[in-house]
């Protein structure tokens, strides 16, 4: 009877420091914030950089759910508008065409350099604005009337969803279109690959994408670099945005406060963009 005395008093206490743990367990989930999910989608340039703003994000905030997708600017706006997305993602500024009846917010959270790459063999290093929209309109076929060695000029540029697209065509191809026989990829990356693999191919990516597979060309002497963006010389940049369907509230308002906060412009710079702030 004694030891049946013990192990019940073992268990009665067992009991109550278990209720008090689920009680304690209980109140913590009670008052933390409330779960959060928002959408994003748009531009393929600006997507790595809102993914790791956004993981960096949820890891200081548990109750944050950021979800992002590509497909291109032109997604992002739509995504936006139709509200299948919470934030819309662009690599260019929004049209008047966009704007017009629409209750768009936009925010400006870095800048972009845009910058004509090679493949890295290509004795050519530079090129003019003039000479750059005459190979993409097929007035220049051949490298050998650049300079450099007699080879078929091979294009390559971005699809018609691409804000890199339309910011190319608008301030290098003068709102003129690019010769059929461009080839289209649907990322920067994309690009970056195929110009890496072709000999007399070209190519425009975002300056993120220069690495050593492949050869930046310098416009008028003029180097493809952050620096040289960020102090006017290098003239074929563009914003990158984020936009909502009116002021943006909750998730989407304090993500977008972080990403223009110093913490979050500092994420921007370290990705090859331009901050803002």
């Amino acid at each position: 009877m004694v030891m049946k005395s013990k192990t019940l008093k073992t268990v009665g206490v067992t009991t109550a420091i278990l209720v008090v743990l689920l009680v304690f367990a209980s109140g913590c989930i009670s008052s933390g914030e409330e779960p959060e999910t928002i959408t994003m989608s748009g531009s393929t340039t600006v997507l790595p950089v809102a993914q790791t703003v956004a993981e960096i994000y949820m890891d200081e905030h548990s109750s944050a759910d950021i979800q992002i997708s590509g497909g291109g600017s032109g997604v992002g706006v739509t995504a936006a508008k139709e509200g299948t997305a919470d934030i819309g993602m662009l690599s260019r500024a929004l049209k008047d065409s966009e704007k017009t009846g629409s209750n768009l917010s936009e925010y400006i959270i870095g800048r972009d350099g845009i910058a004509l790459i090679a493949y890295p063999a290509n004795p050519v290093s530079d090129l003019t604005l003039e000479q750059i929209k005459d190979i993409y309109q097929g007035k220049i076929t051949n490298w050998k009337e650049v300079g450099g060695a007699d080879m078929e000029i091979v294009l390559i540029g971005r699809d018609s969803a691409s804000g890199t697209r339309e910011f190319f065509t608008e301030y290098v191809l003068n709102k003129e279109d690019a010769a059929k026989t461009m080839q289209e990829y649907s990322s920067n990356g994309a690009v970056q690959t195929a110009v890496s693999q072709t000999p007399g191919a070209i190519g425009y990516v975002s300056l993120e994408y220069v690495d050593e597979s492949v050869k930046a060309f310098s416009i008028a002497g003029v180097k493809a670099t952050v620096e040289n963006v960020i102090n006017g010389t290098y003239k074929i940049n563009r914003p990158l945005l984020l936009i909502t369907n009116g002021e943006p509230t909750g998730l989407a308002k304090a993500f977008i406060e972080y990403i223009l906060s110093d913490a979050g412009q500092q994420i921007i710079a370290d990705n090859g963009f331009v901050p803002v702030a």
